[in-house]
């Protein structure tokens, strides 16, 4: 038997929160097929869903959480990485938050204590509708983990802007017209060896073409491979 994905937060605090959390996203689902049912052709034929902007508002109270298994492979990369500042393009309810901010407590009680922090130890999240933050920092909160994180509400694009680097991992899971703008305003902070890691590459294929293309083609110094969850789910590393 296979091994819940939840088996790798140690800590029962932040695990049950998480699991929580996985089952309120799950009893959503019926809300998002019959959403994307009028689709259903392109995303049969393997072309992916269409990104509309006038479909905003029906996200707004909305999970579109990464699954369990995904939320386990951050956690395992982001400790790998031994991940001291992490960024989060699209936090919605925190539930990639808390998988990330549970790797970052991880890997700072890992480390023997002379070694201390290292003065930028967070996970930045950002979110743009403003009762997602509210309910993020207290499912942070909940699972224990809000020393560890920073939410900030706007657009990314601007809240990211003065960000400080070096970046050790960055989730991009927010609108996917801006993954590549978000992603080129965040390429100059990430370090030698950082993470990236882009949710819902099958599902939105046209919308998130221009993001697939800049993280494969080496001239801009990511190498990067298409894992199988949801369709697609990009993992890179800068060069």
């Amino acid at each position: 038997m296979r091994p819940s994905p939840f088996s790798v937060i140690t800590d029962a605090r932040a695990r049950a929160v998480l699991e929580r959390l996985h089952e309120q996203a799950h009893t959503q689902n019926l809300q998002l097929l019959r959403h994307y049912l009028p689709q259903l052709p392109r995303l049969l034929a393997g072309y992916g869903a269409r990104w509309h902007n006038r479909d905003l508002g029906f996200y707004d109270d909305k999970f579109i959480a990464i699954e369990a298994g995904q939320g386990a492979l951050l956690y395992q990369l982001a400790r790998a990485a031994q991940a001291r500042r992490i960024v989060e393009f699209g936090s919605s309810f925190g539930v990639s938050t808390i998988w990330l901010a549970s790797a970052l407590r991880d890997t700072i009680n890992c480390e023997p204590a002379s070694r201390g922090g290292s003065g930028r130890d967070v996970v930045i999240g950002t979110e743009m509708v403003a009762a997602k933050v509210v309910a993020a920092r207290q499912h942070i909160e909940q699972a224990g983990l809000g020393s560890y994180v920073e939410i900030r509400e706007g657009d990314a694009r601007e809240t990211l802007r003065a960000l400080d680097g070096p970046i050790d991992f960055v989730l991009i899971d927010g609108f996917p017209d801006l993954a590549l703008e978000v992603l080129q305003l965040l390429t100059p902070k990430l370090r030698c060896g950082a993470i990236v890691v882009a949710d819902n590459l099958g599902t939105f294929k046209s919308a998130l073409a221009g993001y697939a293309a800049h993280v494969r083609d080496p001239a801009n110094r990511f190498t990067s491979l298409t894992l199988p969850w949801k369709g697609g789910t990009e993992f890179s590393i800068r060069q």
